[in-house]
């Protein structure tokens, strides 16, 4: 019936999504009052890697010795087992916060995964506002802003990647679109020489 239904839904804890530095910035520079106190309330946490999550809420300044708090790292690719596994404590009551390595959550990261799981199974899901390493490049970058589309991680491959490339170029003149993509700094110095080529 749908006052059950309902009852079920305000049994659930709500699952947190919490964005994590891009960096050394200060943290008043970058993570919302709101952010850190909602985290320092938490004590259960699904992470993409567990030491940055510690290192993270370490510089939120948790209460709770890290050692307590109980810290569960995804699957690299989960399923539904190992999802619901996840979100048992907060199918149980409790709140619980997902943290990327950087970033925020779910956002070309693989918590995307748990949070379509969260909402199937009824989870409420609450974002925060935090560090987008996507927004803060396009508002810095003096490109339409108006029109973009986000297109991941672009392939390792090299001549699968000077292919997308030349694809992205096409779709942005067509368009009039910003492209947006990203990479891991350690082949950052190859994709910058593949844009020049």
């Amino acid at each position: 019936t749908p006052r059950r239904h309902c009852a079920a839904l305000m049994a659930t804890g709500t699952l947190y999504l919490i964005p994590v530095s891009l960096g050394p910035a200060p943290l008043t520079l970058t993570t919302p009052t709101e952010v850190t106190s909602r985290a320092r309330s938490l004590d259960y946490f699904v992470v993409e890697n567990a030491k940055t999550a510690r290192a993270e809420l370490k510089r939120f300044k948790h209460p709770a010795p890290l050692r307590d708090l109980d810290i569960r790292e995804l699957p690299e690719k989960p399923g539904h087992a190992d999802l619901d596994a996840l979100l048992a404590p907060l199918l149980a009551g409790r709140d619980g916060g997902l943290m990327s390595e950087a970033g925020c959550p779910a956002v070309a990261d693989p918590g995307a995964l748990l949070v379509r799981r969260a909402h199937e199974r009824g989870v409420t899901v609450a974002p925060l506002v935090g560090p987008s390493s996507l927004l803060l490049a396009l508002m810095a970058s003096g490109l339409d802003g108006q029109s973009f589309a986000f297109h991941g991680y672009l392939p390792i491959d090299d001549e699968a990647r000077k292919r997308r490339i030349r694809e992205l170029e096409t779709e942005s003149a067509r368009h009039s679109r910003t492209q947006l993509f990203i990479e891991t700094p350690y082949r950052n110095d190859r994709m910058l020489e593949a844009l020049k080529a």
